[in-house]
């Protein structure tokens, strides 16, 4: 099937179609913050393009989706924001084409979904990088400092009041009251989790004694599904705390992360990118795959720690032409200058470098179809 190209994407797609597949959404895309498609290389014929998995990606896809398929008016990409740990699972069923997820896949992943994928290699591409903000909802105040170790012990249930003197002493002008702490995680099989984890066993030490997952150690105090689920029970109580992609704070207090002696850094995309900048490719890696090892402990000023990267999932070759076609049409956007534009003005993700880019091209294009 030939790929045809496009002029530049000037309509703005309608309200009602902008809403995610089954997962839906209540945060529309913003007409003034979306961005021009640019130049797209549209399937001739167009099609469906399934997709399924983070939640993170719910509205940095909402900004894809409206400017993909305004330029590509014959293609429709649906992406059901079930979880990465879901998402992950229909890809390697082959039940959707592509997959968003906050993990990259690990090697028993890699095995099932290279069967899946036709024999050929499967890539982890780096296109959504958002720091994980610590948030809360506490009467009066906007922002906390904590370490990594009493982050550690408030979502390990060891930290149980917000007068605790582990946090009084971070916060000396901030009027803490004598009230319960009452952690929210995920209790979904989640790779927000797992890169929360990951940071915690590495710059936590002893105070984090779990293994890097993404299940939820221990028995919850609260919990709730996806990004919006921990948000909304956050909201809906009164010192309540919770780890969520940037993009869902919405009006909630955040934590500025360091390890003290004043060194504590707010969440922000130009933060967030920082850290990927600092750290190396995962050692596994074939020629195609782009998985990211962090750099959690990196002492390099004005660095925010807490970083998700999502990643899309996608197969090196479909038994499909269409389904490779597809791929390749909205990936090549996603990774574009204007796709990374569109996800930072609709959910505050840091666009990636040039570089990534040009690594990451260099992979979408050889995406092809055989028997």
């Amino acid at each position: 099937m030939k790929l045809s190209k496009y002029s530049q994407f000037a309509g703005i797609a309608l309200a009602g179609a902008l809403a995610l597949t089954a997962c839906g959404s209540d945060q529309a895309v913003d007409p003034e913050n979306q961005q021009a498609a640019g130049d797209v290389n549209c399937v001739d014929g167009g099609g469906t393009l399934e997709g399924a998995g983070a939640s993170s990606q719910e509205n940095a896809m909402m900004a894809w989706k409206a400017s993909w398929e305004g330029a590509c008016q014959e293609s429709i990409v649906q992406y059901d924001a079930v979880g990465s740990g879901a998402g992950r699972e229909q890809f390697i069923s082959g039940a959707v084409t592509f997959a968003g997820s906050d993990a990259a896949l690990d090697e028993q992943e890699t095995a099932d979904a290279t069967e899946r994928c036709n024999g050929s290699e499967v890539t982890n591409l780096p296109a959504y990088i958002a720091p994980i903000a610590v948030a809360f909802n506490l009467e009066g105040i906007d922002s906390l400092n904590m370490t990594p170790e009493v982050i550690a012990q408030v979502f390990n249930q060891e930290i149980t009041n917000w007068s605790d003197e582990a946090i009084a002493e971070l916060n000396p002008d901030a009027d803490l009251p004598d009230q319960d702490i009452v952690p929210v995680n995920r209790s979904d099989e989640s790779g927000t989790t797992e890169n929360l984890s990951a940071y915690l066993s590495e710059a936590a030490g002893d105070a984090w004694p779990h293994e890097i997952s993404g299940n939820w150690p221990i028995e919850p105090v609260e919990a709730a599904q996806g990004s919006s689920g921990v948000v909304q029970a956050v909201e809906a109580g009164q010192g309540t705390i919770t780890y969520v992609d940037a993009s869902h704070v919405g009006e909630l207090g955040t934590v500025a992360v360091g390890p003290g002696e004043g060194q504590f850094v707010e969440y922000s995309p130009e933060a967030a990118a920082s850290i990927v900048d600092a750290s190396e490719p995962r050692e596994s890696n074939t020629e195609n795959d782009h998985a990211v090892d962090l750099n959690y402990t990196t002492e390099e000023e004005g660095v925010y720690p807490i970083v998700l990267i999502s990643y899309h999932i996608a197969c090196m070759q479909y038994q499909d032409q269409q389904d490779a076609d597809l791929v390749k049409s909205f990936l090549n956007y996603v990774i574009s200058e204007e796709g990374q534009q569109a996800a930072a003005d609709e959910a505050g993700s840091a666009p990636i470098s040039q570089a990534t880019r040009d690594k990451l091209t260099g992979t979408i294009e050889q995406i092809s179809a055989g028997s």
